[in-house]
């Protein structure tokens, strides 16, 4: 599970390489692939619905250590915009 900004057009279905990092590669660095996933569900939900989720939602998101209001507040830090905005939930699976 992940949640972002943008990737509104994503479809169920699509294969995608997971990376250790795809953006602000400096010149020379390579993209590290890490493995595929295939995306099972898309949609747009405003970011607190993580919140609803409980702890659940934001071990899914990769981070059981901190709360899901916790996840809010960081996610906010780093990508920028407010609580209430409205993000991509990603969901997937391994390949």
């Amino acid at each position: 599970m992940t949640r972002r900004k943008g990737w509104k057009r994503l479809e169920p279905g699509t294969v995608l390489n997971a990376c250790v990092k795809c953006m602000g590669l400096k010149p020379g660095e390579k993209i590290e692939k890490i493995c595929q996933i295939r995306v099972v569900d898309v949609r747009r939900e405003p970011l607190t619905a993580i919140i609803d989720e409980g702890q659940a939602g934001a071990d899914r998101e990769g981070y059981p250590l901190i709360s899901p209001r916790r996840f809010v507040e960081v996610f906010c830090e780093h990508m920028g915009g407010d609580e209430n905005q409205e993000v991509t939930r990603i969901e997937f699976e391994y390949v």
